[in-house]
Order: structure tokens, then sequence, then C-alpha cells
């Protein structure tokens, strides 16, 4: 079959065509040819060998596939033409195919003088160890000294003792993984370190933090080759390779690790043996510059920084549900809290639009009552209402949204959303009228004033979410629908319960409802009809 490379106008990165399988182009860090241009789309294009050129199919990408200027979803070019992925163009040419080379054997034997050795080391779930190989190699790049191997490697031990204890200082994650790339380079003698994590949901190796040993980042870790890399993720996996860009088993597959000579990396193994990222570390001008000494330190190493990056990622999360707790226990039902803290991702805490049902309740003559009792007679007589009238809110799964002054805002739908919060709001508003009776049986007999509320309850959608900062949030919806909500508890008379037409209509199985007159709103070209729950 004809064997062919895409060369970048622009000059530097090329693409070469493994003989058979796929080649993704994408701005993704794990694309087999990642291509970090804003025009590029995370999974842009795939390429392959075809019979007379290249095969390519674009996977919907948002700025589009080019063949000599005209958009494209599949076709094929062919020596001379030019294939543009977004606004990056390549050359396409047709190359001598290279000679068949015998393949590895997946045991590890001496290979040719010339040919890269890459070393699979097995890692276990309760502890990183290596394996022995065939070849021992007497080159380190480890900073410890010693005359013999043994003394090195009680050093080493010694050395691993103290990394341990420096980041069981650190809790930050972020912090964490910028100490645990200061200590490799501290340790080893290494040009480039990078450090990937796995995103939980996706398992995408996503990029977190890469530096040459000058300081300076490394490009965002686009030198880590791709094969390598999900290769030890996948297989869980530590990796040497003594020469990445003569290695028949990853050429190809990452156009950016020509660069590479030698390398290694090991996966950042958690303790319920999940991978939680990896640690990437290069040479690139020497080969056959890492040698059993230098992975077998680097396997201990990775397992000591995900000890570390775990207890991190553990420390941040409690940190989060205390916030959580803190600002969040006041307003919600128990139950609702722990789902909340539990699903953060399926919560938009940042504020959303969503249909809601907004319940307003006010004490009728509140005002004029109160210029009769003391401020201890007041609070005394809030702090009862309050208190029933709350537990009845999450008893029926709503949210309490805020007090203000004698009167109670309530959500239902909002954060979380059940099974007929219609249902659930309106038999809320009716046991609160009756629980109030029997408040007021009790005060009556005891010489109290007795108190009559006004409900209101409308249905719309609304903004819901935070308002505040991470250290104090409130939660709360705004729109139209409030103020209807707002508005028919003012309209409404003491023992009475004012609901509109939408949410008449989003309840089940509404009890006996009596039509009002209906009530202009400010700004509203539309009246709204009103319902009252007949008694």
């Amino acid at each position: 079959m004809r064997a062919f490379k895409l060369f970048a106008t622009s000059g530097g990165q090329t693409i070469e065509l493994p003989p058979s399988g796929t080649v993704l182009v994408g701005r993704a860090a794990t694309s087999d040819v990642p291509i970090y241009d804003p025009t590029i789309s995370r999974r842009h294009a795939e390429l392959s060998r075809g019979p007379n050129g290249v095969q390519i199919h674009d996977l919907g990408s948002s700025n589009g596939t080019f063949l000599n200027g005209e958009r494209v979803a599949e076709t094929t070019a062919v020596d001379g033409d030019v294939v543009t992925f977004g606004k990056v163009a390549f050359h396409v040419r047709e190359v001598t195919p290279a000679v068949a080379r015998p393949a590895v054997d997946p045991g590890f034997v001496v290979p040719p003088p010339s040919a890269t050795i890459v070393r699979p080391v097995p890692v276990a779930d309760e502890a990183l160890q290596a394996v022995a190989v065939a070849r021992t190699s007497a080159a380190t790049q480890l900073k410890v000294e010693g005359d013999s191997l043994e003394v090195r490697r009680a050093r080493g031990l010694a050395v691993l003792l103290d990394i341990s204890k420096e980041l069981s200082r650190h809790q930050d994650v972020d912090k964490l993984l910028q100490k645990v790339v200061d200590i490799t380079f501290q340790v080893m003698n290494v040009d480039r370190v990078s450090i990937l994590m796995v995103e939980p949901v996706s398992g995408e190796l996503i990029p977190r933090l890469s530096h040459n040993r000058l300081g300076d980042q490394a490009g965002g870790s686009r030198h880590v080759p791709r094969s390598i890399a999900q290769r030890a993720v996948d297989e869980r996996l530590a990796i040497l390779t003594d020469n990445a860009a003569t290695d028949e088993r990853f050429k190809g597959k990452s156009i950016m690790m020509q660069s590479v000579r030698s390398a290694m990396c090991a996966p950042l193994m958690g303790r319920d043996g999940r991978v939680l990222g990896l640690i990437y570390v290069d040479n690139l001008t020497a080969t056959n510059s890492f040698g059993d000494e230098d992975l077998d330190f680097l396997i201990a190493f990775s397992g000591i920084a995900a000890v570390a990056i775990e207890n991190g990622q553990l420390s941040e999360r409690v940190r989060r549900e205390a916030v959580v707790l803190s600002n969040f226990q006041r307003y919600f039902a128990p139950n609702l809290v722990q789902q909340i803290v539990s699903q953060e991702g399926e919560i938009q805490l940042g504020g959303t639009k969503r249909p809601v049902v907004i319940f307003f309740s006010d004490i009728r003559g509140f005002t004029s009552m109160s210029e009769r009792m003391s401020p201890d007679e007041i609070a005394h007589v809030l702090t009862e209402y309050f208190t029933e009238m709350v537990e009845i809110v999450f008893k029926h799964g709503g949210t309490l949204d805020k007090f203000m002054g004698d009167a109670i805002m309530a959500l239902w739908g909002a954060p979380i959303a059940h099974e007929n919060d219609a249902g659930r709001a309106m038999d809320a508003a009716i046991e609160m009228q009756a629980l109030l009776q029997t408040l007021n049986d009790k005060w009556e007999a005891a010489g109290r004033q007795r108190i009559e509320i006004g409900i209101g309850i409308n249905f719309g959608e609304v903004f819901a979410g935070n308002i505040g900062s991470e250290q104090r949030l409130e939660y709360t919806v705004i729109g139209d629908a409030v103020n209807i909500a707002f508005r028919l508890c003012s309209k409404a008379g003491p023992g009475d319960i004012l609901v509109s037409d939408s949410f008449r209509q989003a309840l089940p199985d509404p009890p006996p409802l009596e039509p009002l007159e209906t009530i202009e709103l400010r700004g509203r070209a539309k009246a709204v009809q009103v319902y009252q729950v007949k008694r």
C-alpha cells in the first residue's frame, strides 16, 4: 500500500499515517495528532491510509475540514492536495514506505543495538512495584549517590520517606501537583515533567501541569506521547522507552513525540485500584538515559504521590461539602441537603432557568398586631409559628427560600425537582392552614392573640441559582413568576389560598377550586386568572 505524510504549511508539524487503523486529529491532548489551535475541535477528523491516498472523515467539527479549499465530510486526498482542519493547513505528500520490521516479542528479550526497548511493568492495586526484566542498565538519572546498588537503594528509600512527609503537608491539589513536579526535578536529571489526570466522568486524560528543567511551562503536556500515556493508564503499566522516536509500536501514534528520546511514565493509582492520572518524565537529547533504578524509583514515587493526591481530593470534597452544608442546611430539608452534597455534578449551582413552584404566605394584620406586643412577644410568636410552618415545607419536599418579616417564601422544583412538585406545594399550603387553627386554639387558651395567614402560589419559569460568594451563598429564584406569586399572596384574605391558572394546570389532582376575578399586574399586558381553594 502506498504511504503518505501530511506536512503543515507553516512548517514543524507532520502527520505520519500508520499502515492500518485511523489517526484522530483534534485539539484534545489525548488525540493521536493534537493540534492546539482554537479553530480545531476536540475531535476534529479521522485519517487513514487508502489504496490511492489519504482517507479523511470529518467528525462534525465546528469549523470544518477542507480539501483544496472546499469543505468536505468524507473524501480522499492525494499527493499534492492541501487539507485544512479549521484554519490549519497541511500538504499531502506520497513517501517511500518504511521497511517492515519484525514484531517485538511480548516477553522481554535483548533487542538489536539500534532498537528501542519499551518495558511495561505491571502495577499492582495495593502497591506499586517493579517486575524484574531481562536487561539491567547501569545508567541512572537519580541524584542519589552511592558506590553500590544496595547503598543507592537504601538512600533512595530515605529520599522517598522524606518525600512522603513533604507531600503529606499539602492538601490543595493544585499546589500538591506543583510540589510533585518540583520534587521530580530535585531528585532526577530529566528535561521535562508532566502530570495528566483522569477526568472522572469521561475517563479522558487531561493535562494538568507540565514544566521543563528551567521552570518554564512545557507546552501544556503536548509533548506527552498519547500512545504511551494511554497504554500506561488503560493497562496500568509503568513504561520505560529508551528511544521513543524509533519505536515502531508508537511511531505515528503521536507526532508530538518525535522530539522525545528517552521517557518513563507511571500511573497514579488510588487505593481502590482506580487510576487517578499519570506522571511522565523524559530526556530530549540522550538515548538509553534511564535504567532500572530510575523506573523503580518512579514507580515508588508515583505511589506516594497518588496517596497524597487522593488525600488532597478528599480534603477538597470535605471542604466543599462543609460549604454546601453551612449554606443550605438552613433552607432545605436534611434529606435534600444530602442530595445536594452527593449530586454535585447534577445541580447547576451557578444558576439555570427552570420551571418552579413559588409559594408565599403572610400573616394578615401583623403590623397593627405587633404594635400592641412587646419585642419579646413578637419574637416568641414568630419563632413558634415559623418553626411549625417550615417543618411542613420540609415535610413536603420544599425549599425554604427566605423569611421576609412575617412572610415565608418557599419553592418546589429547585434546586432538585421531584415528581408532582405542584401537588406537594398544594398539600403543604392546606396543611399549614389546618395546623394554624390548631395553634390558634392553643394560643387562645393561653391568653394569646390568634393569627391568620394568606397564601399565594404560582408556577412558572424562573432563574434559580446562588447569589453571593463561595463563603456565603443565598439560593433564590428571580423572575416574573415570583412577582405573580407575591401578588397572589397580597390579595389573599385570612385563611385563603389563592393559586394561578398555570399552577392549577400543573396539579395532577387539584382540590375544589373557585375561579375569582382576574388581577392586573404592572408590566403585564394580560391579566392573571386566579383561583381560590374552597374551604
